[in-house]
């Protein structure tokens, strides 16, 4: 009986080495080893280095099945053994209620089967796993995850606390599985050999979904001469497991028996071998790439007199050399010689936000809306809107037909990323996930926090969205300088340590040079995008205010605007919303304005030919800081701004 084999999860971590998870032959990707809790979809996956006869969608052998991953956690107080079966991803409605990510291919076993659970969350950087009781669960009906009831949880507040946690079950609690089906956790580690002469070929190293059939990854052992004697030590096969090839598997003895076809072996070591070499001349191809840019760099940054950053290239380790060439790399010099020029700028009266947004509150115009907030739902009542609704349906019809992008700033604070998915699970806040596949999405966010979006999207299949038409886009910064008393008129950048350039984030503005610089905005226009939709997400003031609302969008597109800004009545603007016409970005070129602040900064520099410390007692130093707002000045006309206001 042909089965479809999606991993189906064993209940053992199962570690995947770098770059070979997905395709031996490709060198230019780099993942850090992880344990794989979920199926990979099937547009991120590359070919191997063989192929299977399909029809119509079946393998031409029948195919063995291993089962769905979920992780073992031992807990210590009950010594139970313990397996993630989900993530805890947002509360559900007023009665206590919790949606969960299910990490399981079997949901109806782990969710509704009421009984003892275990939740895990990290408290003062520690893991923590307390017992909770299952009530009951159910599917949720538009949503990949599930709905369940904890005893003892019955309002929103309590179960608010847990979102973020993973639930784990009992690892004895699994079901028997058929014949030639087998957990992936039984299959690690297991002697493979050759049928015919009993020669050991290797060991499993990995097992692998290849979205029609599972894939060992096989360690060759070091007696193993194959392919003219080339074989070499830690060298790893791919191996369908197929029936027709590998047709014993005795899990008692930890040995299974391959028929490998004829230059099945060869091949996949001969295509390592290539690999290898492909490798090498991309490395060199790249490192000369590099070089001519580092000299370019280096030379801009020796037109603004500040050949001092260079001085760690001449010392220190191979990577702390290689830290301070990526961080001249990363100097946008272009910029940094306009923020310089804004430090002479800085005796004049400083632009204020709040003057300008009361300008245009003050206006009498009807590019001016008020809205309440209780009606910057998805699903607002048509008849509390009143004539509003029409910009609803407007902005609505507009996401549907593929003419709005959406960019996502994240701010430097620890819990942004796991907001996010809070965010994207809550669809009266959010496009519901259906209607996300035609829209593309840029988030803006610090340095640090790529990674860990990148990791969090794919987990979690990409929301919903094109993860083609995704970026992920490091926020805009620039270095801190100082002058000294000698030379009051010239600035030097400050080094952090003689392998690091001192840097900060411009701010909000530094979201349109990141765009252009990035060239996004070409990109969004190819895809015949009309609208780019900006969101400040702050959530360390109130998060329950963040609204993905298309009605500011419907306002621009109706009065034909080129910019739509939404403000509240509070003072400070830290979340903010704003919507551009492409032709507006595209007309604008990334072009920012900057305020210089003055900021105590310790640093170092080299005196006499050391490196000394230097502690500041007082504002010592300039940063540099653009707020999108300024943006505004740029419009063609003031009745190109569409204003809408948020009343409590």
């Amino acid at each position: 009986m042909l089965r479809a084999c999606g991993l189906l999860c064993s209940s053992t971590p199962i570690t995947f080495t770098p770059i070979q998870l997905f395709n031996p032959n490709n060198t230019s990707l780099h993942f850090p080893t992880f344990e794989l809790s979920r199926p990979v979809s099937a547009s991120t996956r590359a070919p191997c280095h063989f192929s299977l006869v399909r029809t119509r969608g079946r393998c031409s052998f029948t195919v063995r099945s291993t089962a769905t991953q979920e992780a073992v956690e031992t807990n210590s107080d009950s010594k139970l053994d313990l397996v993630e079966v989900g993530f805890l991803s947002g509360v559900h409605g007023l009665q206590g209620e919790i949606c969960i990510k299910p990490n399981t291919d079997f949901p109806d076993l782990r969710f509704s089967k009421p009984g003892r659970r275990w939740l895990k969350q990290q408290l003062m950087g520690q893991d923590k796993i307390d017992e909770v009781e299952l009530v009951e669960g159910r599917p949720h009906p538009a949503q990949k995850s599930w709905i369940l009831k904890f005893r003892g949880l019955d309002d929103v507040d309590q179960v608010r606390q847990l979102v973020g946690a993973t639930l784990l079950a009992e690892e004895d609690d699994r079901p028997e599985l058929d014949d030639g089906e087998f957990y992936s956790r039984d299959l690690l580690g297991m002697k493979v050999l050759l049928k015919e002469t009993g020669q050991l070929i290797g060991t499993v190293a990995n097992v692998f979904d290849n979205g029609g059939n599972d894939l060992l990854h096989v360690m060759l052992d070091s007696s193993m001469e194959a392919c003219n004697g080339n074989a070499k030590t830690n060298q790893l096969v791919w191996i369908p497991f197929v029936d027709a090839i590998v047709p014993d598997v005795d899990l008692e003895r930890r040995e299974m028996y391959i028929t490998p076809p004829k230059g099945l072996l060869e091949v996949n070591m001969r295509a390592d071998e290539r690999s290898k070499k492909e490798r090498r001349q991309l490395e060199w191809k790249e490192r000369k790439k590099q070089q001519k840019r580092l000299i370019a760099a280096k030379k801009k940054l020796c037109e603004l007199e500040q050949k001092h950053v260079f001085d760690g290239l001449r010392f220190g380790e191979k990577s702390q050399r290689s830290l301070l060439a990526d961080h001249i790399l990363d100097v946008n010099s272009t910029l940094l010689q306009k923020a310089l020029q804004s430090i002479e700028d800085s005796s004049e009266k400083r632009w204020n936000v709040a003057e300008e947004i009361n300008a245009l509150r003050a206006r009498e115009t009807e590019c001016t809306l008020n809205v309440s907030r209780e009606y910057l739902s998805f699903d607002a009542c048509k008849e509390k809107l009143g004539d509003n609704s029409s910009f609803l349906q407007q902005g609505k019809s507009l996401l549907s037909e593929g003419k709005v992008s959406i960019c996502l700033v994240l701010n430097d604070h620890d819990d942004g990323v796991s907001y996010l998915q809070t965010l994207f699970d809550d669809e009266q806040r959010f496009l519901k996930e259906e209607e996300r596949s035609c829209v593309p999405l840029v988030v803006v966010s610090p340095e640090h926090a790529i990674e860990d979006l990148q990791n969090l999207f794919q987990e979690n299949d990409y929301f919903g969205f094109e993860s083609e038409k995704i970026w992920f886009l490091k926020e805009e910064s620039l270095p801190v300088v100082c002058s000294s008393p000698e030379e009051p008129k010239t600035h030097k950048i400050l080094m952090k340590s003689p392998w690091e350039i001192l840097k900060s984030p411009v701010g909000s503005g530094g979201v349109l040079s990141v765009l252009a610089s990035h060239g996004i905005t070409d990109s969004l226009s190819t895809l015949g995008i009309d609208y780019l939709q900006v969101h400040s997400i702050e959530t360390r003031s109130q998060p329950q205010q963040h609204y993905i609302n298309p009605m500011l969008l419907g306002f621009v597109s109706t009065k034909g605007a080129e910019i739509g800004i939404q403000v509240t009545e509070e003072s400070e603007f830290k979340n903010w919303e704003m919507i551009f016409t492409l032709k507006f970005l595209k007309r604008l070129k990334g072009k920012i304005e900057f305020e210089a602040v003055m900021k105590m900064n310790s640093h170092v520099q080299m005196v006499e030919k050391e490196w000394i410390e230097c502690v500041p007692t007082e504002p010592n130093s300039f940063e540099f800081r653009s707020d999108i707002h300024r943006v505004l000045g740029e419009c063609s006309s003031p009745a190109k701004i569409c204003l809408m206001n948020i009343t409590v």
